[in-house]
Parts: structure tokens; C-alpha cells; sequence
């Protein structure tokens, strides 16, 4: 279609001009009606030509057309016209041309066709038929010029991914409406503003265009976005530059919260909330805070931030304060910070103290939390402090008069008191007799018994129990209570009750390497040697007969009073079978048996269950001149028994050789009676022969 009205208007063009040649003088006054024809040929541009330049003009220039502002619809509303009318000025800016030039040149009519056929031909190839079709209107180059600088300052070119500065003109409930310059105002959820809660109409704000037009041909901005492309750039600024940001506290993470920092999520660590510890860290969530950058790490894109920081650079002066004021002895009023098992943390207002355990009471506690709370506030006194003062000792006990100074006066030794147990150690327990006045019985106190127990078999926390006041020292504010002086002492009449000699029934309480403790009563104890144990048994160990709690007769053998030592025996409550043994096994009697073991030198042959005799190797021999072997059932003799040591010796060798010695000397007594002057040689053979057969046997 296009191509057509192209065709027809260069039709019309051509024949316009032919009648313009024919009469060019007669139509110079009618062409001047535009503006653009007064120009003098050297300076004037077609009419045609601005219309080429004004469509090279910028984007910008495009963007004039594209945009909806008031005066420039207006403009563009106005300069279009029909079609019909432009080919007339196209006609006229063609015979105004010929007019200019025509007096000028003295040529002859077919010259001056030639020419303005050439120049026609310019014209139509440089001529802007886009904006003729568009019905765009001529303008002036100097308003064609301003309106570009206008546009070039104040207009928003949204295809752009750059940050743009928008202002708020109107907030509803979920939307903030920003103006940044475009065809139009752009919308932003309030979800990306809820760092900041006062955001309000008039305020500038920081955007990029996220979407042009969606289908509601609505401009849709981000501020979320725009944020995070200058986050870092502002992230390091604040870092370097020590600046205080704000931040929106998102949520809870292991370890501390999740802060929004201008868009970017940066990690607040717990221990950096606050100078004073965080029990509830949920309290900070969705708020808004004031900020410190504290490190970066551009790495991992890693933001880590302090609320401390500031918090401890508005107490650092305080502190300095607090510091140069303090004195020893001085009462302060602080808030219970912490609560540890040793101590508790004061806060004196920028300044930390402890409070040691031993210095919260004059009573003893076991644990702080019985007596203080967190957020308690109390007075304190400065105790000691180290040179720097960065480490302040507290108390608050001393705040009070000390126990010791309200006792009674007419308390004395040999009193007796009651009182409560509070602590029990493995050498006593602590009594306390009154607030803050303790006295120790010691182990040896509880009972009169010679052997150390544990306290605990004796007495239990909370206890109430009465004592005996052993010692008082006002001064060291010491005392020691005693709890078997309440029972009479059992050595007193010791005597009486355990002459030596007498018979009694104990309980075995401990064991040694050489004997055992026998237990008579509660505070009378005694030993009973390993020696003592058994008549017949070799012992090593008492418990190879006797198990801790057993029961036992006993005899007292020694009686120390000053000493207060018992000497117990267990086999002199049963007969000595070693006396019936030494009238059984008597020398030279004979018994028969057999060979229990062969060992070292010789063997042993069992008697009875107490009595085993040891058989010497040389004594072992038969009269064949063999031995005799282990389980061989003989005939032996005794040849030494010692009841003291239990010492029992056997000889079967003996038997025959006494019956050999016998025969000798009845031998030689025969021939001594029978001998006569004259011994005959066969008498002295036979001798001879009896003598070296004794002597081959021994």
C-alpha cells in the first residue's frame, strides 16, 4: 500500500514541477506561505532534510513518541494532517527551490530543465517519507535541540538494568507506587521495605525496572534487587568507614539471628546481641536495629555484624568512669549478670565483679541459685581488684555483721549443742550450730571405736543432731564438736569386763597381712594375730578362714588399758590337739601308711587331717635294697616329733636296720661270752662278714 502512495505522489511531484518551470517567476510570491521557505539558499535546509535529521534522532527521540506526557501528545495531536496536504507542500517547497534559483542563473530553458530534473531526484532519494506518512510535522532545530536536553536530563530510559532513584508518591496497604521519570509509575511490594518501618510518601528510594509492562501494562520495579547490586559497595563503606547500618532482624539460626543488611543476609553471632548474656533470642526476631559491620569476608560473601559494639562504645565511658572511682571497701548497687557454680557476675553499669560462692553467705550454700536470681539488682562491696581493675572481687556477705560476733558469750567446752549437718567430708562433717556458725566433728569423734570409718556411715545432710562442744577459738572463729562424748566410754571399766583369760563372742571388722580386728563392742576392738588363728593350719592370710562380718569366739589374751589395745586369740578356745599328738605319734612308735607325695629329699605320708610327716630319702629304702614308691603302703617309725613347730619326722629305713644292729650286738656278745684263749678262724670270718653287712645297710 505503501508502495503505492509512493508511486502517485512521485507522479504528482514530477508534474508540479514541469508547470514550475513553465511559470517559476509568476509562483515565487504563492510559494512563501511556510516559514522553511524564507531561508537563503546558502543556510536554508529542505523542508524534507529536517525531516530526514529529526528521524536520526536519538532513542530518546523515539522514546518522545512512545511516551504518554501531556505536551507532547499534544504536539503530535496537532502537526498531523491528511495526506493530501503534505503532497501540496511538498509541491511548493519544490517551486519555492526553483523560484530561489531561477533569476540567478542565465541559461537557456533546456539547461534549466536538465537541472531541475537532477535536483528533483535529490530531493525524492533524501526525502523522509516515513514521517510524511506518519503525519510528523516540521521542527525547529533549536526546539528539536531543547526538547532533547529535556528528555536527556529528565527522562528514564527503562530498557536500562542500572539503579534508578525513584520517590514514593503513594503507599497502600501491600504497595508502595514510585515515580522514577518513565511513561509511567511503577508499583513495588512493601515485603522488600520491611527493614524499614517508617518509609513514608516523599521518600527516595533505590530501584531497577524489573519488569517494562506485565499484562496489565503495569511497570513493575524492584528495591530488593537495586539493594543487593550497591549492598557491597555500601557493606564495605560501612566496614571501612566504621559506619552504624540498620538491619532487620529475620529469624533464629544456631548460634545468633539472621539480619537483613541492605539486602544482603549478614550473621549476627549470639554473643554479640548484647553486653549481657541472651536467654530468649526469639525477642529480637522481625525487628529493626542499629548495626555494626565487624568483618567481611568477600570469599564466601560472608557479613558478620555487632549490636555489642556499639553497646560497649556507649559504656566504654561509663566504664573509664566506674573505674577510676573505685575503692576498696566501696558499696556499689548492680544487677545479678550471671550465675555460675562457683560465683555470680555482677553488672556495676559497664564494669564486672564476681561474687565468689564463699562470699554470697555466712551460711553455706551449695549452689548461688539458692540465694540470687538473674536480673537481681544488690548492693556490693569492692573486696580486692588488680592493678588494671579488670578484674573486681565482690561480696556480699560482708555487707552483714559476721555470725561469730552475735554467739553468746556463755557458750563454753563441754557444752552441749544442736545443730543441722551441711557438709560431710571423708574426715568429718560440718554442724551448723547457728547461721553461719559451723564447728567439724571429726571421724574420730562420732564413735569410740578404734577403726576410721566414712562420716557417712554415721551421719547424713540435713540431719539434726546433737554434739558435745570439744573446742572454741573466738579468735579463728573455729570450733570442734564431738558426737561419742554423748555415750560413756567403753575403756573405763575395761577391766571388768575383759579380764585375760575370759571367753566372748566378736564380729570380724578389718584385715591385716598379720592378723585380724575382732570388734567386742562398739569402741573395743581387738587383735588376734595370725598365729592365733589355728592350732593345725599354716595361715598365709586371715581371710583364707575368716570373711569380713563373721562372728568368732575369742580369748583375751593381753589387756593394755593406757593403751587401750586388746590381745585376742581364736585357737585357745579349742583344745591343742598336739598334746594328744605328742602321747600318739610319740618317738619310736611305729605306724602304717602309705606314700601320699614324693617331693624334694624325700616324701610325706598323711597320719590324720592335722598331722603329715616328712619321710627323708636315705630313709626310704627297703630292706631289698629297693625305695619305696608313691601310694606303697609300709610300716614307719617315728623318729622326731616337736609340737611347737608341728614338726613330725618318719623312717621306714629304721625298722630293719635296728633289727640288723640288734642281731650284731647279740652276735657279738655270743662269741664274746663263747670266745676263749684261742679264737678260732672260722668265729672271726663270720664276724668279719655280719660287721660289713651293717656297715653296706647304714
Amino acid at each position: 500500500m505503501a508502495e503505492k502512495k509512493t508511486t502517485s505522489t512521485k507522479k504528482a511531484t514530477t508534474e508540479k514541477v514541469e508547470e514550475t518551470k513553465k511559470a517559476a517567476p509568476e509562483k515565487t510570491t504563492a510559494v512563501k506561505k511556510t516559514t522553511t521557505a524564507k531561508k537563503t539558499p546558502a543556510t536554508k535546509k529542505t523542508s524534507a532534510t529536517k525531516k530526514t535529521t529529526t528521524a536520526k534522532k536519538t532513542p530518546a527521540t523515539k522514546k518522545t513518541s512512545a511516551t504518554k506526557k501531556t505536551t507532547t501528545s499534544k504536539k503530535t495531536t496537532a502537526n498531523k494532517k491528511a495526506t493530501a496536504k503534505k503532497v501540496e507542500i511538498v509541491e511548493e517547497i519544490i517551486a519555492q527551490e526553483a523560484a530561489d534559483t531561477a533569476p540567478k542563473e542565465k541559461s537557456t530553458p533546456a539547461k534549466s530543465e536538465a537541472k531541475a530534473t537532477v535536483k528533483t531526484d535529490e530531493f525524492l532519494k533524501n526525502f523522509n517519507w516515513h514521517n510524511y506518512q506518519e503525519g510528523i510535522d516540521v521542527i525547529e532545530d533549536e526546539q528539536l535541540k531543547e526538547f532533547e536536553a529535556l528528555v536527556a536530563e529528565n527522562f528514564v530510559d527503562t530498557t536500562d538494568e542500572d539503579v534508578l532513584d525513584g520517590t514514593i508518591v503513594h503507599l497502600t496497604d501491600r504497595e508502595a507506587i514510585i515515580d522514577i521519570n518513565a511513561k509511567s509509575e511503577g508499583v513495588i511490594s512493601l515485603n522488600e521495605f520491611r527493614y524499614n518501618p517508617n518509609l513514608k510518601v516523599g521518600d527516595k528510594v533505590e530501584v531497577i525496572v524489573d519488569t517494562r509492562e506485565d499484562k496489565t501494562g503495569q511497570l513493575i520495579l524492584s528495591h530488593r534487587k537495586a539493594r543487593v547490586i550497591k549492598a557491597w559497595d555500601r557493606v564495605n563503606n560501612a566496614h571501612d568507614n566504621g559506619e552504624i547500618v540498620n538491619g532487620f532482624v529475620k529469624c533464629r539460626t544456631k548460634g545468633g539471628m539472621i539480619v537483613d543488611v541492605f539486602g544482603i543476609e549478614a550473621f549476627l553471632p549470639g554473643s554479640q546481641i548484647d553486653v549481657k548474656p541472651i536467654r530468649d533470642y526469639d525477642q529480637y526476631v522481625d525487628k529493626t536495629m542499629e548495626f555494626k559491620v565487624v568483618k567481611i569476608n568477600h570469599e564466601f560473601k560472608n557479613v558478620v555484624v555487632s549490636h555489642k559494639a556499639l553497646i560497649e562504645a556507649d559504656l566504654e565511658e561509663q566504664k573509664k568512669e566506674i573505674i577510676g572511682q573505685l575503692e576498696k571497701g566501696q558499696v556499689l548497687e548492680g544487677t545479678v549478670k550471671n550465675i555460675t557454680s562457683y560465683g555470680v557476675f555482677v553488672d556495676l553499669g559497664g564494669v564486672d565483679g564476681l561474687v565468689h560462692i564463699t562470699d554470697l553467705s555466712w551460711s553455706r550454700i551449695n549452689h548461688p541459685n539458692e540465694i540470687l536470681e538473674l536480673d537481681q539488682k544488690l548492693n556490693v562491696v569492692i573486696l580486692d581488684f588488680d592493678d588494671d581493675k579488670s578484674r573486681i572481687q565482690l561480696g556480699l556477705k560482708q555487707l552483714s555483721a559476721h555470725p561469730w560476733d552475735r554467739l553468746s558469750d556463755e557458750l563454753k567446752e563441754r557444752d552441749k549443742v544442736k545443730g543441722k549437718v551441711v557438709v560431710i567430708a571423708d574426715y568429718g562433717a560440718f554442724i551448723e550450730i547457728e547461721e553461719g556458725v559451723e564447728g567439724l566433728v571429726h571421724v574420730s569423734e562420732m564413735s569410740w571405736s578404734t577403726h576410721l570409718r566414712s562420716a557417712q556411715d554415721f551421719v547424713n545432710v540435713g540431719d539434726e543432731v546433737e554434739a558435745v562442744l570439744l573446742s572454741l577459738d573466738r579468735e579463728t572463729r573455729k570450733m570442734s564438736l564431738g558426737i561419742k562424748q554423748l555415750t560413756p566410754d567403753p575403756w573405763t571399766d575395761i577391766t571388768t569386763k575383759y579380764p585375760v583369760g575370759s571367753k566372748h563372742k566378736g564380729i570380724v571388722r578389718n584385715f591385716t597381712n598379720f592378723g585380724v580386728f575382732i570388734e567386742l563392742e562398739e569402741g573395743v576392738d581387738g587383735l588376734v594375730y595370725i598365729s592365733d588363728l589355728s592350732w593345725t593350719k599354716k595361715v598365709k592370710h586371715p581371710s583364707e578362714l575368716l570373711t569380713l562380718g563373721d562372728q568368732i569366739d575369742v580369748v583375751v589374751l593381753e589387756l593394755d588399758v593406757e593403751g587401750r589395745k586388746l590381745s585376742l586369740g581364736h585357737k585357745q578356745t579349742q583344745e591343742n590337739p598336739w598334746d594328744k599328738y605328742a602321747d600318739e605319734f610319740a618317738l619310736d612308735s611305729i605306724h602304717k601308711t602309705a606314700i601320699t607325695e614324693i617331693v624334694d629329699k624325700g616324701a610325706t605320708i598323711k597320719f590324720n587331717e592335722n598331722v603329715i610327716a616328712f619321710v627323708p630319702q636315705r630313709h626310704m629304702e627297703k630292706e631289698d635294697g629297693s625305695r619305696l614308691t608313691k601310694g606303697e603302703e609300709a610300716e614307719f617309725k617315728i623318729i622326731e616329733f616337736n609340737k611347737e613347730f608341728k614338726r613330725v619326722v618318719a623312717s621306714h629305713t629304721n625298722l630293719f636296720k635296728e633289727q640288723e644292729k640288734l642281731n650284731y650286738n647279740r652276735a657279738a656278745k655270743k662269741v664274746k661270752e663263747t670266745n676263749s684263749e684261742k679264737t678260732t678262724l672260722g668265729d672271726l670270718d663270720a664276724l668279719a662278714d655280719l660287721k660289713q653287712k651293717m656297715k653296706n645297710n647304714s
